[in-house]
């Protein structure tokens, strides 16, 4: 019987790029899917339309009534387009997306009279089972009721024949099951706090918007291939597999030209986000071996959040159509890069002022300073709870590696502003002289470029660095939903920001100060007890792991140690002053992401068994059998010289031997040590058992396998190699 792996391959070998019908202009086709301005100005009326918008640029509630004015006129223009059904489209804390489709169509009670039906009730509220999403004990598995609501601030969409109604998702008792919520809040928290900022500046702002532009990083194996590895399948990574002897090391793949297929992948992967509305723009070889990037424009974060969760599922589906499997985990091949998912942050005024960029008077850029050190300030006070953000089991395996940044958390600005901010701290406090304000001003203040993008080297061991007119949170992964990295780092910017004004204001009141006066106090008060946090060199070195000891930053490693920063007193006061989460929400999170951790590295540790003993055995001791043949030949040939003829041959199966004993044995104690983890009831102490007990025999085995790779015939070894998958275009 052919093996597999090896039918796998001739399969691959014969694929070609797949054609589909290409618009000629992204810009004719971008939003045509979208129930966006343009088609809202068309099916809905003068009212509707005016609520919708007073919905999204000012939160007003919309009426009932209205709203099933909204909902005939969205029902409408989804007919015109070929559309059957509608869902509720919502971000459950699976980490995946989740839909529920129910069809327009609809008959009367004695089955006659049917009709496309979609009312306000349908878009504004459903009820979809909430007991079978993660919910970290808010809910009794019997109780089951859970409510979607619109979020109008997210456009409908065409996704095949289904309108998609981007939704929030809130337990029976009101708390947030979802992803969405929080964030949603922690938007509107930051929004606040920052325009009361910026009236120090601009009387005539109104709103700001926080900005996000994400670069998602994965991998492409053909389907063929992938379907031959099990731990692919079942984890979406390799647990074991030897190096190919070519890797990245040549780095000839990073900005190489894309592959055919590939390029065929993107060129339909990109027509179908310009019909979603989605603004992808850049596409390239990332630095291992089929491993790619795409990024899009700047947008409202909340919109960029929904747009990167539905990215992930169009992949996906285009990839099945391309014959390709899309690998979203962070690291799912050893010795080379992993995957990440930037996370480009700024904040923008309804004045179209972005609040991270030096402008071009002192004025505008005292304000640019306030805003750059506000934001060091609450990176240096919360940065454990930063690190929580982005801590699952699967980004544990990139953080620290060669293509990402350590698990401390650190900022990056670059020496000349960093010069700044020295001048800036070297100003004296109290009233500032005539003579003082204009040195300040001119020499500090206003000598700061317009434009940093390129007046300092990048720093690609940075979890957090300054790009010139926006923050790079690298250190998010590649399989994450952004909006919990962002929920946390908007709302510890509101809260910051908040502080930051009472501040100002309690300055300006008792020391009778000019405002100018009384921000560069506090601003310069802000740099003397945030420097710790500030670090421009190399994040992987041994001497800052020392260094950052020695400043009391946090450096958890693990996600179980990481996570508990979510619970301490100072997160859970935070998330509940600034209306973003209550004690039960962020406590039933940190549950929730614990148990993530726990049963994924439950099930990596019994698919690694599985394939060890049923895999990786079997195929070796075939390969031995054929030895001992070999050697049983020359006995009889060489009689009792044959020893030292075939002592090459004893001494292979002898390896052979140690290495199944190896595989056995830890097999056998890696199960033991999941049986006494899942006897423990403690969430916090089951995860750190896999961790720390169970996690550890992943290593072991892995060695003992891949020895045996390097060993065993090649035309008997059933596993799918690294050199194929990684090299087969």
């Amino acid at each position: 019987m052919a093996i597999l792996r090896f039918q796998a391959l001739k399969e691959t070998s014969g694929r070609k790029p797949v054609k589909f019908e290409e618009s000629d202009r992204k810009s004719s086709i971008f939003g045509s899917n979208v129930f966006n301005e343009k088609a809202m100005k068309q099916y809905l009326t003068s009212d509707a339309y005016k609520a919708v918008q007073d919905a999204v640029q000012h939160g007003t509630k919309i009426d009932r009534k209205i709203a099933d004015y909204i909902a005939l006129g969205m029902k409408e223009w989804a007919l015109s387009k070929g559309v059957t059904h509608y869902t509720h489209w919502f971000q459950p804390l699976t980490g995946a997306t989740a839909e529920k489709h129910d069809a327009f169509f609809e008959t009367s009670y004695d089955g006659s009279d049917p009709v496309e039906k979609f009312g306000g009730g349908q878009l504004v509220q459903q009820e979809p089972d909430a007991s079978s999403f993660p919910n970290g004990g808010i809910r009794n598995t019997f109780e089951a009721r859970g409510y979607t609501a619109w979020d109008p601030t997210s456009p409908a969409f065409i996704f095949g024949t289904t309108l998609c109604i981007p939704t929030v998702f809130i337990s029976y008792t009101g708390e947030a099951l979802d992803y969405k919520t929080p964030l949603l809040r922690a938007l509107n928290a930051v929004d606040d706090a920052a325009t009361d900022v910026c009236k120090y500046f601009d009387k005539n702002v109104k709103k700001v918007t926080a900005t996000l532009g994400w670069e998602q990083e994965y991998f492409l194996i053909d389907t063929a291939l992938a379907n031959t590895r099990p731990d692919i399948l079942m984890t979406g990574r390799t647990l074991l597999g030897h190096a190919s002897a070519k890797g990245q090391q040549l780095d000839d793949h990073y900005f190489g030209s894309i592959p055919s297929r590939v390029l065929s992948y993107m060129r339909e992967l990109e027509q179908e986000c310009m019909y979603l509305g989605i603004p992808v723009k850049t596409r390239h070889n990332e630095v291992a071996p089929n491993q790619f990037e795409l990024a899009p424009i700047f947008e409202e974060t909340n919109l960029a959040v929904d747009h990167n969760s539905l990215l992930m599922d169009v992949m996906q589906k285009v990839g099945e159509r391309h014959d390709f499997k899309v690998l979203f985990h962070e690291k799912p091949f050893k010795g080379v890069n992993g995957s990440g998912k930037h996370n480009n942050w700024s904040m923008a005024t309804d004045t179209g002022i972005n609040l991270l960029s030096p402008g071009k008077t002192p004025m505008s850029n005292l304000q640019f300073l306030t805003f750059f050190i506000n934001t060091i300030k609450a990176v240096n006070k919360y940065e454990s709870l930063l690190r929580a953000s982005i801590a699952t089991a699967s980004n544990d395996h990139r953080l620290g590696a060669n293509e990402a940044p350590p698990a401390i958390i650190s900022v990056f600005i670059g020496e000349q502003l960093t010069k700044v901010l020295a001048e800036l701290e070297g100003v004296s406090t109290g009233k500032l002289s005539p003579e003082e304000k204009t040195d300040l001003k001119l020499n500090v203040v206003g000598k700061i470029p317009d434009v940093l993008l390129d007046n300092t080297d990048r720093n690609r061991t940075s979890p957090f660095a300054f790009t010139g007119n926006k923050f790079e949170f690298r250190a998010v992964g590649s399989s994450a939903n952004c909006a919990n990295a962002m929920t946390t780092l908007n709302t510890i910017m509101a809260k910051q920001l908040k502080d930051f004004k009472q501040e100002v204001d309690a300055l300006i009141e008792k020391n009778d100060l000019k405002k100018d006066e009384a921000i560069f106090n506090v601003l310069r008060e802000y740099i003397k007890t945030s420097k710790n946090i500030l670090f421009e060199g190399d994040g992987y070195s041994e001497a800052w792991q020392v260094e950052a000891k020695k400043r009391g930053l946090s450096n958890f490693k693990t996600t179980p140690a990481a996570l508990q920063a979510k619970v301490s007193k100072a997160a859970l006061d935070l998330f509940q002053e600034m209306n973003v989460m209550n004690h039960i929400e962020v406590e039933a999170r940190y549950e929730i992401e614990l148990e993530e951790y726990t049963k994924k590295i439950q099930i990596e540790g019994r698919v690694l068994g599985d394939i060890a003993r049923n895999h990786v055995i079997p195929t070796a001791i075939r390969y031995q059998n054929t030895l001992i043949e070999n050697v049983k030949g020359l006995k009889e040939i060489f009689g009792k010289d044959f020893e030292k003829i075939a002592k090459e041959q004893i001494n292979i199966i002898k390896e052979i031997s140690a290495h199944i004993e190896g595989i056995n044995s830890k097999v056998e104690e890696m199960r033991l040590a999941r049986k006494k983890a899942n006897a423990l009831t403690d969430a916090q102490k089951m995860a750190e058992m896999y961790c720390d007990k169970v996690k550890p025999y992943f290593d072991v085995i892995r060695e003992h396998c891949d020895n045996l790779e390097l060993i065993v015939d090649d035309e008997i070894w059933t596993l799918t190699k690294y050199r194929e998958l990684l090299f087969t275009k």
